[in-house]
């Protein structure tokens, strides 16, 4: 039996933020991650992280006006507020851990403009700063002697009088199962991108951080609230930063036109995430796209601000598509990138689960509300992974001994030996394919009710036949087959809980746009929706959005 007093899923940037904290605060910490540290989709965030640095001119009140703004006014202000008053802070204590940010001719360090702000407040590395952000935190919990679970799956928490006081987990490598004991827990487990198809996330972020909450008593907040990044490669769905956009690409439809001077003349393509995604699909939809996409043009830029400033975004159009950046407009379309809803939390990470902590994209504070600014996402998880880690760390100090309850095991050692028993019938491949395609045409850029009540009913069909998947591997060691079979289940709950979300939502808010009802409905709407898990189905019910300086305005570009 493994005990520590906190123990952290994930070891993306919430996570490994978090252990870096928790082992500074002198406490037990370590962290359970199903890939090796830096193979964690944080490593895949490419444009910067955003602050504003005093020393600029830049106040954080700016920061989180744009925040507010670009969340439709769906973010809690109080939570805004408080990470953007973090955020210098925490960029100039990842400089100091060893992040090479990007800097200016002066040596100060360099910023780019993202889109939803008029100010350039966007800290980078090249068009790796995610990675680079990832490997010195995965340094960091090395040196503080952080023990790391390393390719463990967890599949349960163990809820004992309410409170959570450890996890199941596979060893991978072996195929054994264990208890993990904690005092607390956090979960920094990232997205559910692979709830939908095609999507910019890894095959790992399949959201059963999200379902293993919901099922514990967690409610999911603004699960409807799907962010659809605007550039995407075409064929793959592999992502193009809006670090392009930010040093000046354009957006072109078919007929040569920036078209986004229609949609949204003062901030043209840095437009928020969701006014450029809408704007590209309105038209890719009206005939003016090509072959169902748009085309992003960076040729103006110049060869050498390319290979300098987008070096890999140059790597990937020239693998993918054979396309270079500096001589021909590449094309993209939106994708499904991000979820701004997720495990609702207070400000320190704290769930209505004693003992159950969140951070990072798996969480909602909610600093995001209804869209995601870019750069805003590597912010939450160094603010609100500290955040989380102090508090589980007081915690923890409250809890007395650790649980001595090994009935978790043994249902987990059951339900295992359940799917491998199952005769050959349905993979789970098949099913997920089938459940991500119907999320993505149901749950779009564009929604409405029928589309909704297609998603819902597929889901439903496809939790009915879960009890039919089967797992063709039976050996132990490095059983992938079976691991996906346990994803599934969360992720048909995690498609459960975002469908209820955008069916309760009667109105367009952010990243939930209803055809059938096209505006912003404050006077019934400005509120959450959190999704409980009842018995086999969903309830939802509604939270009113915290306001303190900014009240709601006609959100315009």
């Amino acid at each position: 039996m493994h005990q520590h007093d906190v123990l952290i899923i994930g070891a993306g940037l919430a996570g490994l933020r978090a252990a870096v904290e928790a082992a500074r605060m002198g406490v037990d910490a370590a962290v359970v991650t199903k890939v090796h540290p830096v193979r964690s989709h944080s490593n895949a965030a490419q444009g910067g992280i955003n602050a504003p640095l005093t020393d600029r001119g830049d106040e954080w009140e700016g920061h989180a006006l744009d925040t507010i703004k670009g969340s439709d006014y769906l973010a809690d202000q109080d939570a805004v507020e408080l990470m953007s008053r973090e955020a210098g802070a925490a960029i100039i204590e990842l400089e100091h851990m060893g992040v090479i940010f990007s800097r200016n001719e002066d040596g100060q360090l360099g910023t780019r403009r993202f889109g939803g702000q008029k100010v350039a407040r966007t800290f980078f590395v090249g068009a790796i700063t995610g990675s680079a952000m990832l490997h010195v935190l995965y340094e960091q919990a090395i040196k503080l002697d952080v023990n790391i679970y390393e390719e463990w799956f967890v599949s349960n928490l163990i809820i004992e009088d309410g409170a959570c006081r450890g996890v199941v987990a596979m060893n991978i490598h072996s195929g054994e199962l264990h208890t993990i004991k904690a005092k607390a827990v956090i979960m920094a487990t990232g997205g559910a991108g692979r709830v939908f198809e095609p999507s910019t996330n890894a095959l790992i972020c399949t959201g059963e951080g999200l379902g293993l909450a919901y099922r514990a008593g967690a409610p999911l907040m603004d699960m409807e609230m799907i962010q659809y990044h605007p550039t995407t490669l075409a064929g793959s769905g592999i992502l193009l930063s809006e670090a392009a956009r930010g040093e000046g690409a354009y957006l072109l439809n078919s007929e040569g036109e920036r078209f986004m001077k229609t949609y949204a003349p003062d901030y043209l393509e840095l437009a928020s995430r969701d006014v450029v995604s809408r704007a590209e699909q309105t038209e890719i939809n009206e005939g003016r796209g090509i072959d169902g996409n748009i085309l992003l043009d960076l040729r103006h830029l110049g060869r050498q601000f390319i290979e300098e400033r987008l070096g890999y975004l140059q790597e990937v159009a020239v693998e993918f598509l054979g396309m270079d950046l500096a001589e021909q407009p590449v094309p993209i379309r939106p994708g499904m990138h991000y979820i701004m809803g997720g495990i609702k939390t207070n400000v320190d990470g704290a769930t209505e689960v004693p003992g159950l902590y969140a951070a990072g994209e798996t969480a909602n504070v909610s600093v995001h509300g209804g869209n995601r600014l870019g750069a805003n996402s590597l912010l939450d998880t160094v603010v609100f992974g500290r955040r989380a880690a102090v508090a589980a760390a007081e915690y923890a100090r409250t809890v007395g001994l650790h649980s001595s309850d090994e009935s978790m095991l043994e249902l987990e050692k059951k339900r295992y030996q359940d799917l491998l028993d199952r005769p050959a019938d349905l993979r789970s491949a098949h099913v997920r394919r089938e459940m991500a395609e119907n999320m993505t045409a149901g749950i779009g850029v564009f929604r409405d009710q029928a589309s909704i009540d297609g998603a819902i009913a597929k889901v439903e069909e496809l939790r009915g036949v879960y009890a039919r998947v089967a797992v063709e591997n039976k050996g132990k060691v490095f059983n992938t087959d079976l691991m996906s079979a346990i994803e599934l289940e969360y992720m048909l709950d995690v498609a459960q809980a975002v469908c209820a979300g955008a069916d309760a939502r009667k109105e367009s808010r952010g990243a939930h746009f209803r055809t059938d009802m096209p505006e912003r409905d404050d006077e019934n709407w400005l509120k959450h929706t959190l999704v409980y898990k009842d018995g086999d189905g969903a309830r939802v019910e509604t939270l009113d959005v915290t306001i303190t300086n900014w009240q709601p305005v006609e959100r315009v570009y």
